[in-house]
């Protein structure tokens, strides 16, 4: 499996780069969010996954690793392939995706061309608990931007807590005050847990 590449960018267009590694050149397909963030520059590393079928080979890049593990989660949704993936991809920042999926909003998904109803159903219905795991997200909607709040719900699970119990004492504690540090939240917390 190729996992990235490191070198000399030959060729750049919005669907697809040439990268040329010690005399060999790998073209991968990317997204327009990657091509946005490709530097000027000669040299770039490009994280990638090969797509393997019955007759192809397909190199897939992305500038970011949270990209490709998004894109990895969308291909294993059955009916959504490679390229409607990608095209999810170009049309909104994995971010978006990501919070879509997460919230469970249909109509930001369903507005990616190709993408009808049951299909961004399906996404969301598939992926929702994978893009919480691999993501570690909260309740996008309320508390993305909280970084008390993470380090709180980090320590305690570290501590042995379980998530789902912690993060909703966690959500009250920070609802009330959401200045907290986080040495209050933690100590709130572990009166409440």
């Amino acid at each position: 499996m190729i996992t990235h590449l490191k070198g000399r960018l030959v060729e750049k267009s919005p669907t697809s780069v040439v990268v040329e590694c010690n005399g060999v050149g790998y073209e991968a397909h990317i997204s327009l969010h990657t091509f946005s963030l490709l530097p000027e520059s000669e040299n770039v590393k490009i994280y990638t996954h090969l797509l393997v079928r019955e007759d192809s080979h397909t190199l897939y890049g992305f500038f970011e690793p949270s990209e490709r593990e998004i894109f990895k989660l969308l291909i294993s949704v059955s009916g959504v392939g490679a390229s409607t993936a990608r095209t999810m991809l170009s049309s909104l920042p994995p971010k978006q995706v990501q919070e879509a999926i997460a919230t469970g909003n249909v109509a930001v998904i369903q507005g990616v061309k190709g993408i009808g109803a049951k299909t961004a159903q399906r996404v969301i219905l598939d992926l929702k608990d994978k893009i919480l795991k691999v993501f570690a997200m909260e309740d996008v909607s309320d508390f993305s931007s909280n970084t008390n709040r993470d380090e709180a719900l980090s320590a305690l699970e570290t501590l042995g807590f379980s998530r789902k119990q912690t993060d909703k004492v966690l959500s009250k504690i920070v609802q009330e005050d959401p200045n907290a540090s986080v040495e209050s939240i933690i100590k709130l917390a572990l009166k409440n847990l």
